[in-house]
């Protein structure tokens, strides 16, 4: 069992900058591969970005690529996602997720979602 909460959203400027954090409880935290997804209002859920349980496998939605950067530190059981260059199409709710070991792209292969964080960046 993972539960997770996530933090870190905010209101920013666009060309601006946000650091996400998701805070995992349980053991399975190590072992975990992470995503990151996010939601705008009418819209389905995408999919922003994972890594796997060791993190030296990353994977990004082209959208963000070059901007947005997924880490973890598993001494701290956090995932993060830096946001650089953020642009007023990256308003939604951020969702982090967890499910076994390998980062993926498809929200149905993660099993542990968070209660999301807004993020607003005004033009």
């Amino acid at each position: 069992q993972v539960q997770l909460v996530e933090s870190g959203g905010g209101l920013v400027q666009a060309g601006g900058s946000l650091r996400l954090s998701c805070a995992a409880s349980g053991r399975a935290f190590s072992t975990s591969g992470m995503g990151w997804f996010r939601q705008a209002p009418g819209k389905e859920r995408e999919f922003v970005a994972a890594i796997n349980w060791s993190g030296g496998s990353t994977l990004y939605a082209d959208s963000v690529k070059g901007r947005f950067t997924i880490s973890r530190d598993n001494a701290k059981n956090t995932v993060y996602l830096q946001m650089n260059g953020l642009k007023p199409e990256d308003t939604a709710v951020y969702y982090c997720a967890a499910k076994y070991s390998t980062a993926a792209q498809a929200p149905g292969e993660y099993n542990y979602w968070g209660q999301g964080t807004q993020v607003t960046v005004s033009s």
